[in-house]
């Protein structure tokens, strides 16, 4: 009987080969532009979801590494610049402030 494992989900451009060579067949296609936005900002949600139950280190370091190559992907499709980005996030940091206080909101009265 044959076996068939779905995914339906993004994958890294190397995952074909490394699925052949472990001896299956992968059936994949390649994504519309409107098609593969979505698909990343899903891919961004199913990596932030192992970040929040990596236990170790490495684990955290892994997803973030994973998380870190989505935003860069999804940023050069909606052609933002790394740069861009960066003054981005000094004018909000600026604005707003960092997180470098570790400040947790409890709550606010009024």
């Amino acid at each position: 009987m044959k076996k068939v494992v779905k995914y339906n989900k993004l994958i890294r451009d190397k995952i074909p080969e490394i699925i052949k060579a472990a001896g299956w067949k992968p059936k994949v296609r390649i994504l519309r532009k409107s098609e593969f936005l979505n698909a990343v900002k899903r891919k961004i949600r199913e990596e932030a979801k192992e970040l929040i139950r990596a236990n170790s280190e490495k684990g955290i370091v892994d997803e973030v590494v994973d998380i870190q190559e989505l935003l860069d992907v999804l940023a050069a499709e909606i052609k933002l610049t790394k740069p861009e980005v960066k003054k981005l996030q000094t004018a909000k940091r600026k604005k707003r402030g960092g997180f470098k206080k570790r400040l947790f909101l409890i709550e606010e009265q009024k």
